[in-house]
């Protein structure tokens, strides 16, 4: 085939005749899940390389791995070089304090442990040999101690307690757990009795983990990080090394409906019980981190208990007094994530922003916010004497890295320079939809966003059925990103416009508004997207507003049985993944109770009202519109009793309706061709209604 195919070539070269360029086809769920992901980025001490994750799909295998990937930032034309290649994943890369080396983790000895690769060459070596797999590690700035997070049983004494107590538990015949408190379960996973618990350990002079591990936070009843998706960004080093933060949430018998999250310092050699830098606040302290010189400890902080989508706004503690600072008081945004610019006057810190989510420079003296970054969004950077590098995606690309010059206090002094081409050549024949962002008068009046997208192949004069996305949380945002489970461009690609809108709830357009949806949630949200479609079709006449389909999950699920109800004459069919039917049996089953409280005013039997406001199971009488339902069985939570329920609802009263249900998934679909499976019912699904 290799020989016939360069006999056509040269035939066609003698002939004068060049092959074609493939023709342009719209983007597909198979080009979706091929993709390859950039990670987050990490600068060298010199800013002199950086080093970077990068995520492949194999499909035979079902799964994902992701290496490392390095580019010298000195070179002329700076080119990616692949630094590991192992079955294993490998991650979290770190520096070394003099850039000669890189520590990560991978499983590729056949558990999780942190290795050391020499830049000068050789092989990586294991830095860590536990019986136990770490979760996550840090190195100190002096290179001469490891702080990480283990699960254990915090009543063991030593490590292989933990390790004989899991092998006897999977040799028991017995399968019964017993509980006297909450959680019993969190996101996917049923509690065994382990705590993620921080340690530290030296390194000797052949680079090696050898003494035993010291206990930091163990003796508080608490994961560090914390669970279902903390990660190294909770705890933190400072410049000497001899400390370190972190936070955590005590759990006791109230951590399901608690957002109490506290500061700790604790020395990084143990000795000492970690010291509370913040128990006079009762909401959410996290992500502690030191300023260059030491004086400084900055932290996001929560001002009101139990509620997770409060304003994060960053403060900063004086370390010799303990005095605190709120500095961003006055800036209507909410901190993601935060790093301390290299001189000390500023931080850089990513937020949404008007459906955006972008990086800022904030003056660490006045508080004051300028955008480093333009549209689109910033999903990580890194940055290192007057280099940054960020990862930043859109509704038209996956992230690719970029590099930045930072003038004085952490501002932009050139334009980005694109750093990666990852994706680029396999998806050259690909033409995305364009998309555009508009406004419109929503619920009370109020400025109100949202997105458009158009399909591949948008002809000048015809219009297109309509695929309708309604984002969750309820406090998030569908805005200029780039997603690998609800993105527009697949459905661009299958011929189809669509509309995404930011009701009120949303986040990126000040905390007032983001709160605007607790206790409403069948309210101004439906109102805005109501008013949203209409102000999209009068703007945009490509959309056919008598073909449209609307799609949700999550909040966005819960919105899909609030408008079977609610909107009954609005579409042609609905999308319903992990929706909330009955408010009352979410509030007795979901796992983290602190949201359902908050966002109903309280527990089921204090607030009965609140809750039953806006409960779908009220109007499922008037319900008549076709409806796909899609569950994780793995999902605790919207637990899959939600949808088993909206799917009896549907069937009972003869409303056409399809019940997808992936036993091996959470709240999210993520193998591969779990994936695949998804999108391409969700296609069939639409193209019933819409394209008969």
């Amino acid at each position: 085939m290799k020989l016939r195919l360069l006999v056509l070539a040269a035939a066609l070269a003698a002939s004068g005749v060049q092959p074609a360029h493939a023709a342009p086809r719209g983007f597909t769920v198979e080009d979706l899940v091929r993709m390859e992901r950039v990670g987050s980025p990490a600068l060298s001490p010199d800013a002199s390389k950086v080093v970077y994750t990068v995520r492949s799909t194999n499909m035979d295998k079902n799964r994902g791995n992701t290496q490392l990937w390095m580019i010298d930032l000195r070179a002329a034309k700076p080119v990616p070089r692949r630094l590991t290649q192992a079955d294993a994943s490998s991650s979290d890369p770190e520096w070394s304090p003099t850039g000669d080396a890189l520590y990560f983790l991978s499983a590729r000895s056949g558990s999780s442990q942190v290795w050391r690769l020499p830049l000068a060459g050789g092989e990586a070596a294991r830095v860590t040999d536990l019986p136990l797999d770490v979760d996550n590690f840090r190195l100190s700035p002096q290179g001469d101690r490891l702080a990480f997070s283990l699960a254990v049983f915090r009543d063991c004494a030593d490590l292989a307690c933990t390790k004989a107590r899991l092998d006897k538990q999977a040799a028991n015949k017995a399968s019964g757990k017993v509980y006297d408190r909450l959680f019993v379960r969190h996101w996917d996973t049923w509690a065994d009795g382990r705590n993620a618990v921080l340690f530290s350990a030296p390194i000797d002079a052949d680079g090696k983990v050898s003494a035993a591990p010291v206990s930091l936070s163990g003796k508080l009843d608490g994961d560090v990080p914390s669970k279902p998706f903390g990660d190294r960004d909770e705890y933190r080093y400072s410049p000497d090394g001899k400390t370190l933060a972190f936070s955590v949430r005590l759990a006791g018998k109230t951590e399901a409906w608690s957002t109490n999250f506290d500061v700790y310092t604790v020395p990084a050699a143990g000795g000492a019980e970690p010291r509370n830098l913040t128990a006079d606040n009762a909401a959410w302290d996290a992500k502690a981190q030191y300023s260059p010189d030491g004086r400084t400890l900055a932290y996001v902080a929560m001002k009101r208990p139990a509620f997770e989508a409060d304003r994060f706004h960053l403060v900063l503690m004086d370390v010799a007094t303990g005095r605190k600072t709120a500095l961003t008081d006055a800036w209507d945004r909410s901190v993601a994530d935060f790093q301390w610019a290299p001189d000390g006057k500023s931080l850089l810190a990513v937020a949404d922003d008007v459906g955006q989510h972008r990086l800022f420079s904030i003056d660490a003296a006045s508080g004051k916010a300028t955008p480093v970054s333009g549209p689109g969004y910033v999903s990580a950077f890194s940055v290192a004497r007057d280099t940054l590098v960020m990862a930043q995606a859109n509704l038209a690309s996956g992230a690719q890295l970029y590099r930045q010059k930072l003038a004085s206090a952490g501002t932009p002094g050139a334009k980005a320079e694109k750093l990666t081409s990852v994706n680029e050549a396999a998806l050259a024949d690909v033409r995305f939809g364009e998309y555009e962002q508009f406004s419109f008068a929503g619920a009370n009046g109020e400025t109100v966003y949202g997105h458009v997208m158009k399909p591949w192949n948008a002809q000048p004069g015809q219009k297109y059925p309509v695929a309708f996305l309604v984002h969750g949380g309820p406090q998030g945002s569908f805005g200029n990103s780039w997603s690998y489970r609800w993105n527009p461009q697949v459905y661009a690609g299958a011929g189809y416009a669509t509309v995404f809108i930011d009701f009120h709830g949303s986040t990126g357009y000040g905390q007032k508004f983001t709160d605007s949806i607790s206790g409403d949630w069948g309210g101004k949200p439906l109102e805005d997207l109501k008013k949203g479609m209409d102000a999209a079709v009068a703007r945009f006449p490509w959309l056919d507003r008598g073909r449209a389909c609307a799609l949700g999950a999550s909040y966005g699920g819960y919105m899909m049985n609030w408008i079977e109800g609610n909107w009954s004459d609005g579409f042609k069919c609905i999308v319903n993944h992990d929706g909330v039917f009955d408010t009352r049996g979410m509030a007795y089953s979901t796992e983290e109770i602190w949201f359902t409280e908050w966002e109903y005013g309280g527990p089921y039997h204090k607030a009965v009202d609140g809750h039953e406001k806006f409960n779908p199971v009220h109007h499922v009488a008037k319900w008549k519109t076709p409806m796909l339902v899609i569950q994780g069985d793995l999902d605790f939570r919207i637990p899959t009793a939600q949808a088993l329920s909206t799917f009896t609802a549907l069937q009972r009263q003869g409303i056409d309706s399809k019940l997808l249900v992936f036993p091996d998934e959470n709240h999210w679909v993520l193998k591969p061709a779990n994936s695949v499976l998804w999108h391409h019912t969700v296609l069939d699904w639409l193209d019933g209604y819409l394209k008969k």
